[in-house]
């Protein structure tokens, strides 16, 4: 574990209160405040929790205008759905063994996660009829195509199948570019869950790190009808790296695939 100050472990216990008030809110007030009010109180309480890590969230192009559909960014941290939360909020598909995770699998999951099953083509079936029905009723979903976290430092290819139920509902795809600087403006890594990083560890690195900027800025819209899940994929991807590589942080996205 990395050395943590007292100011950021009494925001490490202040963090541990507000899962646990997001546990109550998921269990008593999701049943009963309808699709409308789930989406406000999740956009409240990422964007309290956000406010506890010291981040403050920047938001480019016109996110207002995005009502469904599927969005699609590049992915560097497990913070990066409470980001895209704050903005738009949105259900999220996910690897199965976030569904352990203490408390925010639990959280995850009330709020209507799709877990992926990898090396299943059962599994596989499962989650497309998933989605395709979450999107054909117009709720809002979100994926993160490279399957994988990074740095921030580049773009890994995209994985093509997830853009199916897109093309099969007939619905908008939005591709979001997110990443994250210092307070001097130079790209942060801090967030980066990567490796060997538990998750107790990526949280105190983003503490320590002393007041960061997550930016998640609309790259491309993509209306049906819609190309080829393949080419779909591909020019998603290719939006956003040109929207990292000329953002405010600079940062580097490979555009090959």
């Amino acid at each position: 574990m990395p050395p943590i100050s007292l100011r950021s472990g009494l925001r490490l216990l202040l963090i541990g209160l507000h899962l646990a008030h997001g546990a109550v809110q998921a269990g008593l007030l999701f049943p009963l405040a309808g699709a409308p009010g789930r989406r406000r109180l999740t956009r409240a309480w990422s964007r309290q929790l956000l406010a506890l890590l010291g981040i403050r969230v920047e938001a480019g192009g016109d996110l207002a205008g995005i009502k469904g559909g599927l969005l699609a960014g590049n992915h560097i941290s497990f913070i990066d759905i409470f980001v895209i939360n704050s903005v738009l909020p949105s259900a999220f598909i996910a690897k199965s063994d976030v569904r352990h995770w203490p408390l925010i699998g639990w959280l995850c999951q009330r709020a209507g996660t799709v877990f992926i099953e990898r090396g299943s083509r059962k599994a596989a079936h499962q989650t497309h009829g998933q989605m395709l029905a979450a999107l054909a009723a117009g709720q809002r979903l979100a994926i993160f195509p490279e399957g994988t976290t990074t740095a921030g430092d580049r773009l890994l290819p995209w994985h093509a199948a997830l853009f199916q139920s897109a093309i099969d509902a007939a619905v908008p795809v939005h591709a979001l570019a997110l990443s994250y600087r210092n307070h001097d403006g130079a790209p942060s890594k801090a967030p980066a869950y990567i490796d060997e990083i538990s998750l107790l560890d990526c949280l105190i690195s983003v503490l320590e790190a002393g007041g960061l900027v997550a930016r998640v800025e609309l790259a491309a819209s993509y209306t049906p009808p819609l190309a080829d899940r393949r080419h779909l994929a591909h020019h998603a991807r290719q939006a956003v790296a040109t929207a990292l590589a000329h953002g405010p942080d600079a940062i580097a996205a490979t555009a090959s695939p």
